[in-house]
């Protein structure tokens, strides 16, 4: 599709007057969505929540069967139903078919439109990281932080051999797993099309929104430190230099009195 008449399909669909919900939950994946929108610059209702042992309190469950952050509700006149979104990668897609197609990548080289391998290096690495994130990052941080809590959650007579089984899974499996990806996403700054800012070249993406939820968390546990991974490091920095994302923060600071990324 042409660029204006893209552009044209997107204003047209913000004329239907679409009513977008968010449902966002304390150090979630919600944030990057909040983040999203206002990327996106739409009309959307933020409702905000906090955790209720560790987990999303049941008011989610009203409006998905799992009651996952984040979740967003889509609808518009003359809908019985809104549309219900669930898990941050479908959320994010969904928003951007919709009302940010600037955010994908041209998928072609030129000469090569509709070539199998004519694809073009920032549209191949945006769709890899728009699985990677939640993929192959995420996995590894949860892991990591069940892991920590074979430090402190056992019976204190039981946590010397829990903390050594802990210290073997971290040293064996999780920090050379760390090292491998960060070492590759640092490597990915380097090397970001035409000198990019970005994982996927000069301008910013849908993987973007993917991708700072696990390195703010990996950040904050510093497994990922400055030190060792100064370009990676500096990328989450840019993200969260955006206005949109300093909008985002503010207005979670407005609504519940702080905020704090990550988990």
């Amino acid at each position: 599709m042409a660029p204006t008449t893209r552009a044209a399909d997107q204003a047209a669909k913000i004329e239907e007057k679409v009513k977008v919900t968010l449902y966002w939950l304390e150090k979630s994946r919600a944030h990057r969505i909040l983040w999203l929108l206002e990327e996106l610059k739409i009309d959307y209702e933020l409702k905000t929540y906090k955790r209720q042992d560790m987990r999303a309190p049941d008011d989610f469950k009203k409006v998905h069967p799992l009651g996952k952050a984040p979740l967003v509700t889509v609808e518009k006149d003359g809908m019985d139903k809104p549309t219900v979104l669930a898990e941050s990668g479908l959320i994010i897609e969904y928003l951007i078919d919709n009302f940010g197609p600037w955010l994908v990548p041209s998928k072609y080289k030129e000469g090569k439109e509709s070539q199998v391998c004519g694809e073009s290096e920032e549209w191949l690495r945006y769709r890899y990281y728009m699985h990677y994130g939640e993929g192959s990052l995420m996995p590894l941080t949860v892991t990591s932080i069940l892991v920590g809590l074979l430090r402190t959650q056992p019976p204190f007579f039981l946590r010397p051999i829990t903390s050594v089984i802990a210290g073997s899974i971290e040293s064996k499996f999780l920090g050379p797993e760390f090292k491998m990806n960060h070492e590759f996403l640092e490597e990915q700054m380097s090397t970001s099309p035409e000198g990019g800012d970005y994982l996927c070249g000069k301008n910013l993406s849908g993987a973007d929104f993917m991708m700072i939820f696990p390195l703010q968390v990996e950040r904050s546990r510093a497994v990922m430190t400055t030190e060792k991974y100064p370009k990676l490091n500096a990328y989450v920095e840019r993200l969260e230099a955006r206005d949109a994302y300093k909008r985002a923060v503010q207005k979670i600071i407005n609504s519940e009195g702080s905020f704090q990324d990550g988990i």
